[in-house]
């Protein structure tokens, strides 16, 4: 079982003068999961190296368990510092896909086209597909094997409007969401701001936000394992 972590390379928050990347509970708590059950777990990013860590999910409020078990595990901080590019990688190479959040994939990963090829690739074969929070933007160019867009018609979440409200970005981000996973023709839910909400539909595995990373990491391995 080999299964390919995506993570962004884009550390600038649009105009604001900040930084963003990826979360670290949405990267730590699946790593660990998939580590767990026993899969080989590579990790590649646009560049390649180590990828942006949103500063602010390295707050002592934003810890978890998996944060925190990621910072006392070397061979893990070793590996994220050394990601793979991702247009060196092959997709039948992998079983699985999952894409940790942040703000980051909305600039980059939204529409790497290596990326895109390895989504559509992996769909087609009936591979799983994950993507937590902000992640299943990566989702939004890749096209179905009929050449539909892929999200179209099926069930789908991702990080909410009123979420994007919350943290005051809804004016940074250079689109929101959930509105465009609508758009695309998914059939989105949410439930309440911050609370786990995973959806699969078929290989496609979606997670709401960062309390969903686990569940939605989990999600994936049940689908490997059928």
């Amino acid at each position: 079982m080999k299964i390919l972590m995506v993570l962004t390379s884009h550390d600038r928050l649009g105009d604001t003068g900040h930084k963003t990347g990826f979360w670290l509970e949405e990267f730590a708590a699946p790593y660990f999961a998939f580590r767990d059950a026993g899969a080989e777990v590579v990790l590649a990013s646009p560049r390649g190296g180590k990828p942006p860590l949103d500063p602010k999910s390295d707050d002592p409020a934003a810890q978890t368990a998996a944060t925190q078990r990621f910072n006392e595990d070397d061979e893990a901080r070793r590996v994220l510092a050394n990601t793979l590019r991702l247009d060196t990688l092959v997709p039948s190479d992998f079983d699985a896909v999952f894409y940790p959040g942040g703000h980051g994939p909305l600039w980059d990963l939204v529409d790497d086209p290596h990326s895109i090829v390895m989504i559509e690739s992996l769909y087609a074969a009936g591979k799983p597909v994950g993507a937590v929070c902000h992640a299943p933007a990566v989702l939004l160019n890749a096209k179905a094997p009929d050449g539909a867009p892929l999200v179209q018609g099926n069930a789908v979440t991702g990080f909410a409007n009123s979420e994007e409200i919350a943290v005051g970005l809804a004016e940074v981000v250079p689109f929101l969401l959930e509105d465009e996973l609508k758009a695309q023709g998914g059939h989105y839910s949410k439930v309440a701001d911050w609370q786990p909400h995973v959806v699969a539909d078929g290989n496609l595995v979606t997670g709401q936000n960062p309390a969903s990373s686990e569940p939605a990491a989990a999600a994936l391995l049940e689908l490997l394992n059928r």
